[in-house]
């Protein structure tokens, strides 16, 4: 799967709400010619390729942009796309966001696999690396070390109830369906109240996010350790803006959005121009 490029064998459309304004979204995401990437086409007309150097915030999810026109939280499907083995699709926009659908990446892994995947003759560009690297910010931080498969290992950190989680496991499209796809959004029921109160999480519900009070997880969870599924989910999807599929070891410590917007970006200068274009198509 990761040897050749491929696309959609055809269109998939999904509508909702935006989690953080709450209004109307729809995206219909269509099969695309080798090398044209996942390409954004936003219903103003701006067009981008979803990769690092398009994201213009990172602070509640991250949001992609060009010459104005931007979509916001578009982690969730990248992650799909990519965790799925798409490497080729246009990517249709309306509104300011992806919809929520049910808080994970599981409403448009289900829709990719039930509508199937074409492969394609040209090979895909595979981003290997040669030597450790790392990034880091306080005491959060990313390293990536040389590997013949793509592995994520996941730190995740946060106050009680939720505590420390561990993720350990190769990524594959099986792997990726089964064991992150569907682990949600979350947050804690005082951050929530506050941000309503600033009128952000707007589209949020018991029944897009796992809200968390004192006592715990106010809906049942998914797995004991849905919490670190979805910080990889998001991981995955940030990680889909290389424009290449990884063949290397990802370690990350209580990363976010911010910090995989950073590696990113620092890896793609390796790739170098000749291996991907980031010219906006």
């Amino acid at each position: 799967m990761t040897r050749y490029q491929s696309t959609l064998r055809d269109a998939i459309v999904i509508e909702g709400v935006g989690l953080h304004t709450g209004v109307p979204c729809r995206v219909e995401i269509r099969p695309a010619p080798p090398d044209t990437g996942l390409l954004f086409r936003l219903d103003g007309g701006a067009r981008f390729p979803a990769t690092a150097e398009y994201v213009v915030e990172t602070a509640r999810a991250t949001v992609l942009g060009y010459d104005g026109a931007t979509v916001s939280t578009v982690e969730h499907l990248l992650a799909a796309l990519f965790g799925m083995g798409v490497s080729n699709a246009y990517l249709d926009v309306s509104g300011p966001e992806i919809p929520v659908a049910d808080g994970s990446a599981k409403t448009f892994a289900d829709a990719i696999a039930q509508t199937g995947i074409t492969p394609q003759r040209e090979p895909r560009e595979r981003f290997t690396i040669a030597e450790p690297t790392f990034v880091r910010d306080g005491d959060r931080a990313i390293v990536i070390l040389p590997a013949s498969k793509f592995r994520v290992k996941f730190v995740a950190d946060f106050a009680p109830p939720v505590g420390t989680q561990y993720f350990d496991s190769e990524i594959t499209p099986e792997i990726f369906h089964r064991e992150v796809a569907a682990a949600r959004t979350f947050g804690y029921l005082h951050e929530v109240e506050a941000l309503r109160r600033r009128g952000l999480a707007r589209g949020g519900t018991m029944e897009n996010a796992v809200v968390y009070d004192a006592g715990g997880p106010m809906q049942p969870l998914r797995w004991p350790n849905e919490i670190v599924r979805h910080k990889v989910l998001d991981l995955l999807g940030d990680f889909a803006l290389l424009g290449a599929f990884p063949r290397f070891e990802v370690i990350a410590i209580k990363s976010g959005h911010k910090l995989h917007c950073i590696a990113t970006r620092e890896l793609r200068k390796r790739i170098g121009s000749a291996l991907l274009s980031t010219k906006v198509r």
